[in-house]
């Protein structure tokens, strides 16, 4: 043991600081500790290349999705550089990035009224949501929302992101921004469009396209190539990967050329605040032309986006985290982060920022530069810094056509148009959950969400409360759940054993394989008992097999009487032949001793005669052999627990500590 760091002795009742703040410790709650000592300059070149082709990415990517949001320009930078410092410290994942991105953009837009300070007291409010979810290790929430929920939500939000920008695509005004009314009115007002703007932007849209199939089939380099191959390589996937910059540049070129011309065909940007706002608390009250909103009405105001918001925005970011992780074999702590989330949501909105999660396109953008550690986000909140403040006169000038042809190619790959088949051919039920979301998110996608998870659950009980049972006929008969036996589920287990065995003539006796039932539950215990009575009153025999151990510890503690356990199906059958066996102990003595248990711990249960129609002779023989075999029994329990062996009973393996 390694001596103490201080010779001070602490206080009683403290622990030592070396045993609370442990290097183990310290890594678990700051990652960076564990990766930082053995830092090397290749880490740092690669990082340095992910952290600026990232940081071209999302300049123009968070202008954009401010206009998704309903926001101000600014205020999608305001929001991009937070998660880059506080990942670095407290991320386990080398490749994600955190800041704005679509989905979470429109769900800021549902949510906040086009608001500033809304959006603002909403990424507090998450952020805390998050924190205190992390900490009470509460991400097992997620996993009630299924696939087929998270599909149809994407692909409902591709759509109304995309539709939405239509409108600055073709340079139209005065569009509403619920969906069905923009639909209607992009429509009605499809004589006003600016033929500058549509032009513009269907050429940045081609641009873009164009420069991401460039991307996509750019040969990998080999050392052997020649010098200038390898350089001109390098030009092609440094344009290719920064076309949203590259792109956004030539727009606002463009339109700083007619500009001076005086003549100026497109709907710019405008004018941005320059530099970082001043750091202070989230507004907890707003005071507007007809009095002040006080925070309850704020809370109030914004209602289930309170939920939606930090949920959809833990679920995207540990999808993204997890689905690179997987890919260059690496392990994430998703508690981990939930809290580097949290806390970027809290620290951001001291700085404007509206709610951000992890961004898929730009994590993609960060793993295929070669980022070696989570350092590459120190470079791109830095460049998102030095553009607040020396960029901003230069936003004026960028169309808002070219930013629209930005999101709609960004929003296009979230729409997944193989679910549909994919769901058929699988399981065709998961459609009801993917069409149930998908249709009513263009409602209220806090509505798609809710009844499509509640869809998935239903569907998750009905399989619970309606398990398969599977039938095999023989000199027993043999019914065996498909799956585990819950309270919900004693009503189906009965009508199958009554329709089966019981109004059958001559009622027949059954084995119940118990293989897959891993535990119990007290409805379960209750209706057991029924049914053991309902098969005694009409002369038949209803026996357990297969028990594994939580489950026969259940049913001996609840003291059932009559309840016949036996290791194999011909022992059960030559309980069913014989009325006799139904009182033998040595099948309730197994059970015990497969339990663990001795057969006087188990109260007798079992033990009582069922039938008073046998003659003395034969109760004394039958009171005789079980007592034998109650003793071999316990003399073999004994030898057991002594030898650590272990006891075999059908499929299962039961391991006894002495």
């Amino acid at each position: 043991m390694s001596p103490p760091m201080s010779p001070m002795k602490p206080p009683k009742g403290f622990a030592p600081m070396s045993c609370c703040w442990s290097t183990e410790t310290m890594q678990k709650w700051l990652p960076f500790l564990g990766w930082l000592p053995d830092y090397t300059w290749y880490a740092l070149k690669m990082d340095f290349i992910a952290g600026i082709s990232v940081g071209l990415t999302v300049i123009p990517q968070a202008l954009a999705y401010a206009e998704v949001a309903g926001l101000p320009p600014q205020y999608g930078l305001y929001s991009a550089f937070m998660g880059c410092f506080v990942y670095f410290f407290l991320g386990t994942s080398r490749d994600v990035t955190l800041g704005p991105t679509a989905i979470m953009s429109l769900l800021v837009s549902f949510y906040t009224f086009h608001e500033p300070a809304y959006a603002v007291l909403l990424a507090f409010l998450s952020g805390c949501i998050q924190l205190g979810m992390g900490f009470l290790r509460l991400g097992l929430l997620l996993d009630f929302i299924s696939c087929p929920v998270i599909k149809g939500f994407t692909s409902a939000a591709a759509i109304i992101i995309g539709f939405g920008q239509i409108k600055n695509l073709l340079g139209l005004q005065h569009i509403p921004r619920q969906f069905f009314l923009q639909v209607y009115y992009t429509f009605h007002n499809i004589g006003e469009t600016r033929v500058g703007d549509a032009v513009l932007g269907l050429v940045c849209m081609v641009l873009l396209l164009v420069l991401k199939l460039m991307r996509d089939h750019v040969p990998p380099v080999h050392p052997e190539m020649p010098t200038g191959v390898r350089l001109s390589h390098g030009l092609v996937w440094t344009a290719t990967t920064a076309r949203n910059a590259l792109v956004v540049s030539f727009a606002a070129l463009v339109a700083y050329s007619f500009q001076v011309t005086g003549y100026q065909p497109f709907v710019l940007t405008g004018k941005t605040p320059e530099g970082l706002p001043d750091a202070h608390i989230p507004p907890f009250s707003v005071t507007t032309a007809n009095g002040t909103i006080s925070f309850t009405e704020m809370v109030q105001g914004m209602g289930a986006g309170l939920v939606v918001v930090p949920l959809m925005g833990l679920l995207e970011s540990i999808a993204v985290a997890k689905s690179f992780a997987s890919q260059n074999n690496y392990r994430i702590n998703s508690n981990q982060e939930l809290l580097a989330l949290g806390f970027t949501n809290i620290l951001g909105s001291l700085f404007s920022s509206y709610p951000v999660t992890g961004s898929f396109g730009r994590t993609a953008v960060n793993a295929q530069s070669g980022v070696c550690t989570p350092a590459g986000g120190l470079m791109t909140g830095a460049l998102v810094l030095l553009s607040l403040d020396y960029l901003t006169s230069l936003f004026y000038y960028i169309p808002k056509s070219a930013l629209a042809a930005v999101i709609i190619m960004a929003v296009v790959p979230l729409f997944d148009t193989k679910i549909v088949k994919t769901l058929w051919r699988v399981k065709r039920l998961d459609l009801l959950p993917l069409c149930v979301t998908f249709l009513l998110c263009f409602w209220e996608v806090q509505y798609g969400i809710l009844a499509g998870t509640l869809v998935s659950v239903l569907i998750l009980l009905h399989s619970v409360a309606r398990p398969k049972i599977q039938v095999s006929e023989g000199p027993m008969l043999v019914l065996q759940p498909a799956s585990g036996l819950h309270f919900p589920a004693i009503e189906t287990l009965r009508e199958a054993l009554l329709s089966r065995a019981l109004e059958t003539s001559p009622p027949r006796s059954v084995a119940l394989d118990c293989t897959h039932i891993c535990s119990i539950d007290y409805t379960v215990v209750l209706g057991l008992g029924e049914l053991l009575e309902d098969f005694h009153k009409r002369g038949a025999t209803l026996a357990l097999i297969g028990l594994q151990v939580p489950v026969l510890r259940v049913l001996l503690s609840a003291d059932l009487k009559g309840v016949l356990y036996f290791c194999t199906l011909e022992e059960a059958g030559e309980c069913g032949q014989s009325a006799q066996s139904r009182s033998s102990p040595a099948a309730h003595a197994l059970g015990a001793r497969t339990a663990g248990l001795q057969p006087w711990e188990t109260g007798g249960s079992g033990l009582e005669s069922e039938s008073g129609a046998h003659s003395d002779e034969s109760e004394t023989v039958g009171r005789l052999s079980g007592a034998l075999s109650a003793l071999g029994f316990y003399l073999l329990g004994l030898y057991v627990r002594h030898s650590s062996q272990t006891v075999k009973c059908t499929d299962a393996k039961y391991e006894f500590e002495s």
